[in-house]
């Protein structure tokens, strides 16, 4: 008899990708208490060293909250880009996160299910030989395939709608359950001398760029091989393992085909790996209380109840993959980013479910531009931000919390540094009745609740290195904390790694547009200083009365000699 570990939670999150991340991390960040179940040894899902596909979002829209943390994380910390570094930044943040466990190498087996409410999910460790059986008060299932679905009877949707189901124009004549396909990506590496390439004799054969689909195989540096697609015409669940199999034939041929069969410029190139986990873009989709369409996609839909954005192209995969002779893809660029209903992000069927990643309640023409991970990540931290405030109103069900505290979580997501299109954070009243002075420029954006660049209308604060923002209280108030936003610059490269190694290697470093050192005083005593920032966004606990607080630039890159600061308040 293997041995069963029981674990009291107040939220399960199933599924480590960066939605299912996010979605822990908020929640345990708010104070809940929160289990994160993995199926595989590391974090990241398609962002992880075992798929290595980029962290795409909104062009031109970069995404804040903790994607950005993450981001910029990496950027400090993995200076010669390498995935094992970023592994471990992703393990660390929920591996040392408060109020968090994790369990990695456990796959989620069974659910037990009692009036249309999850009561406890059980998964197999494999690295442990051991159950571990997680009751809560709410699940999410991040894992993508929607495992929970199946284990609960939730309804969920596969496959293409037809034109009338959802007035789609972009959709099928017929309804289809063809999806996109699955992918295994490969990486090369530049040396500097030739060398020679030998074929596994199971690889395809492709003699001449005839052979091949158009698809433009020239080395750049943003070749990552993603049209190595196939199984969007099987069942992209079912059949991954036989998938896999015909994508490692092409992957390895392709290689064989670029190295052995014409000039490509390769012969310095060696291949630096290929991934035996494809990375997935669709399978099943949960039915919530409202499903996403194409037409909120293309008019740029500002929901009532929004609480996450997406802006990636309407970017469809044709289900033929890699044996279609045609375009790849359908790729549609969106005119203006658009927003994402908290009524997606939960079943309709079992009232202690949510969901976030590329499983949410949407059509597949509304998938083919929500599905990409940065905006999974917010989704996730949407979900986790929402199961915060259920919990903390005694909340019954999913349902409940979207129509009772919508505009809460809005404004919690705000606080916390992410971006909704169309709304804007609220200012508390302590810091909106204190007085407001600095040594230069227009103060009063410190604390106008619009924390990025929009547009050409600027909402910082610019600074030099000496400037400081002092408020003065009408008299001595608790202050619970304070919060910063600095200039991270979001029009910036955002992608988290590279695609290949070049002979000279890429090396990152945070934006120089960041404030590099400040500090805090209260009452004219410094209470924080860091003299090494490189995030955006900066949480400084007070707990304390007080009469004024400031804020001093004490250093900037050395490229520059202004920054900008979106927000300075407290509450």
């Amino acid at each position: 008899m293997l041995d069963i570990i029981k674990h009291q939670v107040q939220f399960c999150v199933v599924g480590g990708g960066l939605a299912g991340m996010c979605a822990a991390i908020a929640a345990a960040r708010h104070g809940i208490k929160t289990l994160l179940m993995h199926e595989r040894p590391v974090l990241g899902g398609n962002a992880s060293s075992e798929v290595r596909m980029w962290v795409c979002g909104t062009p031109g829209v970069i995404e804040t909250g903790l994607i950005e943390e993450l981001r910029l994380e990496n950027l400090y910390r993995n200076t010669t880009p390498c995935y094992s570094v970023w592994d471990s930044i992703l393990y660390e943040k929920v591996r040392f996160q408060e109020n968090l466990t994790l369990l990695l190498n456990c796959s989620c087996q069974e659910a037990v299910c009692e009036n249309n409410r999850i009561k406890s999910v059980k998964g197999y460790q494999q690295t442990t030989q051991t159950f571990h059986e997680v009751t809560a008060e709410f699940f999410a299932d991040c894992s993508g395939d929607s495992i929970l679905a199946p284990l609960t009877g939730a309804r969920v949707r596969w496959g293409r709608e037809d034109k009338s189901e959802f007035n789609e124009s972009l959709a099928q004549d017929t309804p289809d359950g063809k999806t996109m396909g699955l992918s295994c990506i490969l990486q090369a590496r530049e040396t500097d001398s030739p060398k020679k390439f030998i074929p596994p004799a199971w690889a395809k054969v492709y003699p001449d760029d005839n052979s091949l689909p158009p698809r433009g195989y020239k080395m750049c540096k943003s070749q990552n091989f993603w049209y190595l697609e196939l199984g969007g015409n099987r069942d992209t669940i079912r059949d991954t393992e036989e998938i896999r199999d015909e994508l490692l034939k092409i992957a390895f041929g392709l290689w064989d085909h670029l190295k052995n069969h014409g000039d490509h410029g390769l012969d310095n190139w060696i291949l630096d790996w290929v991934g035996f986990l494809p990375g997935k873009r669709e399978s099943r989709r949960y039915a919530g209380d409202y499903i996403l369409s194409e037409k909120d996609i293309l008019d740029g839909t500002i929901f009532d109840d929004a609480v996450a954005y997406g802006g990636w192209p309407v970017d469809d995969h044709h289900p033929d993959g890699f044996e279609y002779t045609g375009p790849p893809n359908l790729c549609i660029k969106l005119k203006q980013p658009y927003t994402i209903p908290l009524r997606s992000l939960y079943s309709a069927d079992i009232s202690n479910l949510f969901c976030a990643g590329r499983n949410i309640s949407t059509t597949h023409v509304a998938l083919s531009s929500s599905r990409v991970m940065a905006t999974c990540a917010l989704l996730g931290q949407a979900v986790g931000t929402t199961v915060f405030h259920a919990i903390a109103n005694k909340c019954a069900s999913n349902r409940e919390a979207a129509e009772k505290y919508t505009k809460a979580i809005q404004q919690t997501l705000l606080d916390d540094d992410c971006y909704l299109p169309g709304f804007k954070r609220n200012i508390s009243e302590i810091c909106k009745n204190a007085s407001l002075q600095s040594s230069e420029g227009e103060a009063e954006k410190l604390r106008n609740g619009l924390d990025r660049q929009l547009g050409t209308e600027t909402n910082a604060w610019e600074c030099r290195k000496g400037s400081f923002a002092n408020y003065t209280l009408s008299s001595r108030q608790f202050v619970k904390e304070i919060r910063i936003v600095f200039d991270s610059d979001l029009s910036r490269d955002h992608l988290n790694m590279v695609s290949n190694y070049t002979l000279i290697p890429a090396v990152y470093a945070p934006p120089a547009a960041l404030v590099k050192g400040f500090h805090l005083e209260i009452d004219g005593e410094v209470i924080f200083e860091n003299q090494n920032n490189y995030q955006r966004f900066a949480v400084i606990p007070v707990e304390k009365e007080c009469s004024e607080i400031k804020l001093v630039i004490d250093a900037l890159d050395n490229t520059r000699e202004t920054a900008k600061v979106f927000r300075f308040d407290f509450c």
